[in-house]
């Protein structure tokens, strides 16, 4: 044997000798908490950190891993990661640093992220209206705008009656192209995610008609309306309510609601996220209502799947708490999660219902 093959045949051995030793991520790896996410050490299909709770479930892409696509650098970090919207057009996601007081931007076809836009507003929650303009929910200043398409903004609702609107939070966009938004006031309750202030109206949920004329959607049962998006067919109206963030004696569920005449009608709790709460939901085109949720410890991390009737499907396990998540990719399957100071990337068998 000449020493080029015996060399060849060596480092083929030291290769896979190599290979069996390194750990894989498996059912130990559950709560993907010492991953390592360079994407160097294998993982073992089905993804671990899946815990499917019913069998009718069947969000779950047998063959897909869960990924951080990003976590910046030592000298670049996000503070807190919210509002994610996928731009398909433009090939890429925006999220919101809050604290930071930006939005930036990642790139599907190289992966690289970039400031998409200072001075912010300190804003949480994105959404895309019918024709495909970006809507900001902006803390500091308290109001709700949206991207022409020259690049220029609109200011879509700052006041009602005369009196500020509190922090808009989060909205969803309905088949008439009306935008819905809920105001739990976070922005003004400390200067971290805008600046300290008085609330001059109750916590609503408001919607801002094509023609700009807005209404009260929705005045209670909650105490701080947050996430919010509709079901499949516009008839239903999920709401989050974080008013746990007060205290654990008050609520911290979803409220759904029936959307009649433009309004919201008929509460019901539809889910229970005690211990811990839930921030961000979307739909599925089967209806299904998967949220975001932490806050209750480190086995709350992650994201759980709820069936139309509110029965808890399955529980994706993360590292981090997960504020907010939206479904991206050309087909709308790839589930895209705000994860504290991360971002998180996993396909999964499901189309989002929602533009974003």
């Amino acid at each position: 044997m000449d020493m080029n093959r015996r060399s060849f045949f060596t480092s083929a051995a030291v290769t896979a000798a190599t290979a069996a030793a390194a750990p894989l991520a498996s059912a130990a790896d559950k709560f993907a908490r010492d991953r390592d996410w360079s994407g160097e050490t294998p993982i073992t299909y089905p993804e671990p950190a899946w815990e499917v709770k019913d069998k009718r479930f069947t969000g779950m892409q047998g063959n897909a891993t869960l990924q951080r696509i990003w976590h910046g650098t030592s000298h670049d970090r996000a503070l807190w990661c919210e509002g994610p919207v996928w731009m398909g057009d433009w090939g890429c996601l925006i999220w919101s640093d809050i604290p930071n007081h930006r939005t930036l931007r990642w790139i599907e076809d190289d992966s690289h992220v970039s400031v998409f836009q200072t001075e912010s507003g300190y804003s949480n929650g994105h959404t895309r209206d019918n024709q495909g303009r970006l809507i900001a929910m902006e803390h500091d200043t308290r109001r709700v705008r949206r991207r022409e398409f020259d690049g220029g903004w609109t200011v879509l609702m700052d006041n009602y009656q005369g009196k500020k609107l509190n922090a808009p939070n989060d909205a969803a966009v309905h088949a008439d192209g009306s935008v819905w938004f809920t105001d739990p006031g976070y922005g003004i309750l400390g200067p971290y995610e805008g600046h300290k202030a008085e609330f001059e109206l109750p916590t609503r949920v408001y919607r801002v008609d094509p023609t700009g004329r807005s209404t009260v959607a929705a005045e209670g049962p909650m105490r701080r309306p947050n996430g919010i998006c509709f079901s499949p067919d516009f008839k239903k109206c999920y709401v989050v309510d974080t008013g746990a963030t007060d205290g654990p004696q008050y609520p911290a569920n979803i409220i759904v609601f029936d959307v009649v005449n433009n309004a919201l009608s008929n509460p019901k709790v539809f889910a229970d996220f005690a211990p811990g709460f839930t921030d961000g939901i979307r739909c599925d085109t089967d209806g299904n209502v998967w949220c975001s949720w932490g806050w209750g410890g480190v086995d709350t991390n992650g994201v759980r799947v709820h069936a139309p009737n509110g029965d808890q499907l399955a529980f994706l396990h993360t590292p981090e708490v997960i504020a907010n998540l939206c479904f991206g990719g050309v087909k709308r399957n790839r589930l895209i999660m705000t994860g504290s100071t991360s971002i998180y990337a996993l396909y999964v068998n499901a189309v989002g219902a929602a533009l974003s």
